[in-house]
């Protein structure tokens, strides 16, 4: 069975889903993997050690397609640059597709959605592994956060205009800074342990009590606001939107905080959702001259008011940093986890060879989006029902 490892096309995009360490366990797997030539050279994988492990190096991306019963890739098909038509229409009718959709919450994407079906593909979507614990060696989204939490401290020193620890000098004192790290979920308490190593004065908030233990236990300290939620984490462990009432609680709480802030890095998220506004205008402007704000959610919109996407701006004297593909500044080690991750997911879906989807199993029910030319995803049904009554 052909298992396609395409090189990625999106600008920026610097990761491969398969490096070449995992190439042998799949091989034993009863896999024939076939990687495309210098798919991994920016993470640290040259051509020659996927075929010292077993690989077959492919330099036309049509062959590389052709016949292929599961592809893996990182980011979402779209068109090729070279080849001059969508990465979906390379792919073979009812072959299987494994890669980060973003389908958490829903894919929206009704016009790739269509090109899949149409060609009858499985499509299946990493950011939608259930966070069980038999699933946690799979889980994509906490392997990136954790790369992208420690990639935004260094981010932030790299625009801040002062150091980070406390320095006893001949000269002085020079003070510690001061972080605010807003979400604690993987990449923010990361972050925390990243300012924390170089010697900041970290506070975290979140909307989760639950999480205070694990802040505290990492040397922040923990922002805490009784918003009155008896449960404030969904099933997945993400933290639930607020209503507007609780939301400006909120809002009163973090304007303290942030004007005391030096840096600030944001990463709160909802599945399905543009990312919640957590740091105003008003609150940007009130920040000491030169402070630095890493924007983590700049994908789904931002957490900052000011944040451009993809854009390092400054404004009111506040840099403002909306990064993208955070992972992708750190290739090696993301592909690494990522393709372990993926490696991991095969191992359990691969049976005597052959790719096996039993709905009944958690893991399949949760990251499988199209089969057999049907959105079979609910949360994407729901987002798309949703997305049809706008438009009408």
């Amino acid at each position: 069975m052909k298992l396609a490892v395409p090189k990625e096309t999106a600008d920026g995009e610097t990761r491969v889903a398969i490096v070449a360490g995992d190439v042998s366990r799949l091989v034993k797997a009863g896999l024939d993997v076939v990687v495309e030539k210098d798919a991994g050279a920016a993470s640290g994988c040259s051509d020659s050690e996927y075929e010292r492990r077993g690989a077959k190096i492919e330099p036309d991306v049509t062959a590389l397609y052709r016949d292929a019963k599961i592809i893996v890739k990182v980011q979402a098909p779209r068109m090729h640059p070279v080849a001059g038509t969508h990465e979906v229409d390379l792919m073979p009718e009812q072959s299987a597709l494994i890669a980060h959709l973003g389908a958490l919450g829903g894919l929206q994407d009704a016009p790739l959605l269509e090109m899949l079906n149409h060609r009858t593909i499985t499509a299946m979507s990493l950011d939608c592994v259930p966070r069980i614990t038999r699933a946690q060696s799979m889980d994509v989204l906490s392997s990136m956060s954790t790369i992208t939490g420690y990639k935004s401290v260094l981010i932030a020193t790299e625009h801040l205009t002062r150091m980070m620890p406390m320095l006893m000098t001949a000269a002085g004192t020079v003070p510690a800074a001061r972080v605010f790290v807003l979400g604690a979920g993987v990449a923010g308490l990361q972050a925390i342990a990243t300012a924390k190593r170089l010697g900041a004065i970290v506070e975290a908030f979140d909307t989760r009590p639950a999480v205070k233990e694990q802040v505290e236990s990492l040397g922040g300290r923990f922002v805490q606001l009784d918003l009155g939620q008896q449960d404030a984490e969904d099933k997945g462990g993400y933290a639930k939107a607020l209503s507007e009432d609780q939301h400006a609680k909120e809002q009163e709480l973090l304007a303290k905080h942030v004007k005391m802030a030096d840096v600030v890095i944001t990463t709160a998220l909802v599945p399905g959702r543009q990312a919640p506004e957590l740091v105003s205008k008003e609150m940007v402007r009130s920040m000491k001259p030169g402070s630095v704000i890493v924007d983590l959610a700049a994908e789904r919109g931002g957490n900052c008011a000011l944040t451009e996407p993809g854009q390092t701006v400054r404004r009111h004297d506040v840099i403002i940093c909306g990064p993208l593909y955070i992972p992708a500044l750190l290739p090696v080690n993301a592909s690494q986890m990522f393709s372990r991750n993926i490696s991991t997911l095969l191992h359990e879906l691969i049976k005597e060879g052959e790719l096996t989807l039993d709905t009944a199993d958690e893991i399949v029910a949760g990251i499988l989006i199209t089969r057999d030319g049907q959105t079979v995803h609910e949360p994407t049904k729901q987002a798309l029902a949703k997305e049809k009554e706008g438009v009408s």
